[in-house]
């Protein structure tokens, strides 16, 4: 059964942090649904209404085109272990680029990644939990390093250049071309 609740609470909190991925959804009037899955260590609970993750840059910036035209944000993790149960966040999201005020305080709460291009911050209004039992059962081998790695060996120059030629999203909406930090990988 579906329970809701107003914050984020220790309980929610220890659910969250050992999630290996979560989900993203955003949506714009007039524009698709993106659904964006996440793993990696980039998720963080900043407080009961607040929560925030880095964002490395991939195929597209469709989060951040449709946070700036709407501001909605859905965020699900699900559990593939025991016990069974799906967790969804839902509230406003904002997005800090790597050259805007308060990336280098945001910072703080995260590990330096190769590629790493924004944080995006989400004023979470709700959540809700559900059973989550027609979830598979699966287990946790690794985390990909593909993305890490590809960013990597990236030349900073050529990438910003690239992305700077996709400046809209897939439907049109203004993304903000962001630079990207590249960092050693460890």
């Amino acid at each position: 059964m579906a329970e809701f609740f107003t914050a984020i609470d220790d309980k929610h909190r220890a659910f969250i942090e050992k999630q290996p991925v979560f989900f993203v959804a955003t949506a714009a009037e007039g524009a698709r649904i993106n659904l964006s899955p996440k793993g990696m260590d980039v998720f963080r609970v900043l407080g009961p209404h607040r929560v925030a993750y880095l964002d490395l840059g991939g195929s597209g910036n469709e989060t951040q085109a449709h946070l700036a035209a709407d501001g909605r944000i859905t965020i699900m993790f699900c559990a593939f272990d025991n016990p069974a149960l799906i967790l969804r966040l839902y509230g406003r999201g904002s997005f800090i680029g790597v050259d805007d005020a308060g990336f280098d305080e945001m910072m703080v709460h995260f590990s330096p990644l190769p590629g790493m291009r924004q944080i995006f911050v989400v004023d979470v209004d709700s959540l809700q939990t559900s059973c989550g039992w027609g979830v598979p059962r699966m287990e946790f081998e690794r985390e990909r390093d593909t993305l890490v790695r590809y960013h990597a060996q990236q030349d900073p120059g050529e990438r910003l250049a690239k992305i700077a030629a996709r400046n809209k999203s897939i439907d049109g909406l203004p993304v903000t071309v962001q630079k990207t930090l590249y960092v050693d990988a460890d």
